[in-house]
């Protein structure tokens, strides 16, 4: 049997969840951004000024329940400042914390610089600092690619801290980090899809982001199927209220439904139901809560009860 079902739970809640979910959105939703405003046309600006909001704000709201998380949250800047050597920054290349937290902080600057941009192209910042960042210039296009590169890492990098953390299922495959990015991707394309007809967004960029999302949410469900198959006997544990929550909220409803909604002839009567872009957000807040609380609900006795029998 695994070691990892003989370790103490790290014992994370809500807020963790919820930083979870909130930095994969708008890592996915910044990468996104990045994408069309390197490939894009101009009929896309809307999108990508909305990307780059969404990201910002989920990059300060991420970075604000992360220190909430803490146990001394005034101290956060330990994790980037050596205290007792400033101004020397503390960064550990082995320590997915350290890691995380140095690539949030560059991603937020770069979201903000972005968001900057935008204000600028929409008139509402004047200042010729803020000129440079316009959409469309080369230094917007350079802070694009670097902090898409750095929303692609976030997006994902909540699920490699799980797989370095030695607790069942964490530990017990390396497709954690795959399969949040792929949920940060579909889960940021469809909220911008959701937001676009209200931010002036054109039909093609819709449909563009439409068509991202369907392929997203099948390269997370392969991951996931992946993910449960990498486990071998120890997938044994998902038989349990978890199981049920993984197979039919996340699987059922975060992803098939839309799936299925994508594949149908577009029309111009409603479609009845659940909208499949809110199904898309709940399947990957879903996914979040079963992959943390899950893990932390395996007690001992469950593990020998479920895996050596």
């Amino acid at each position: 049997m695994s070691d990892t079902f003989f370790t103490a739970a790290p014992h994370w809640r809500w807020l963790i969840i919820f930083y979870f979910f909130v930095g994969g959105l708008a890592g996915g939703a910044y990468f996104l951004g990045a994408v069309l405003e390197w490939f894009g046309r101009p009929d896309d600006r809307p999108v990508i000024r909305t990307a780059y909001r969404v990201s910002f704000w989920g990059a300060v709201v991420s970075g604000l329940l992360l220190t909430l998380d803490l146990g001394r949250p005034l101290r956060f800047w330990h994790m980037l400042f050596q205290s007792a050597n400033l101004p020397h920054v503390m960064f550990k290349a082995w320590s997915p914390i350290s890691f995380g937290a140095w690539a949030l902080l560059l991603f937020a600057l770069c979201a903000a610089l972005s968001a900057l941009g935008v204000r600028a192209e929409e008139g509402r910042v004047r200042a010729p600092a803020a000129q440079l960042f316009r959409g469309g210039t080369a230094l917007a296009k350079l802070v694009a690619a670097v902090g898409g590169l750095l929303g692609f890492f976030v997006a994902g990098y909540t699920g490699v801290l799980l797989s370095v953390t030695n607790r069942p299922s964490w530990a017990d495959s390396p497709w954690l980090g795959a399969m949040f990015l792929a949920s940060g991707a579909s889960t940021a394309a469809a909220w911008l899809g959701l937001l676009g007809p209200k931010r002036g967004a054109a039909e093609s960029s819709l449909r563009w982001l439409s068509t991202f999302d369907a392929r997203a949410l099948v390269v997370e469900l392969l991951l996931l199927i992946v993910f449960v198959a990498s486990l071998g006997t120890l997938a044994r544990v998902w038989v349990s209220v978890w199981g049920a929550l993984l197979l039919v909220g996340v699987v059922g409803v975060g992803i098939v439904w839309p799936l299925v909604q994508h594949a149908r002839p577009a029309t111009g009567a409603a479609r009845a139901g659940l909208n499949p872009a809110v199904a898309v957000l709940i399947g990957g807040f879903l996914l979040r809560i079963v992959m943390l609380l899950a893990s932390e609900g395996i007690e001992l006795h469950r593990g020998v009860a479920g895996v050596v029998r």
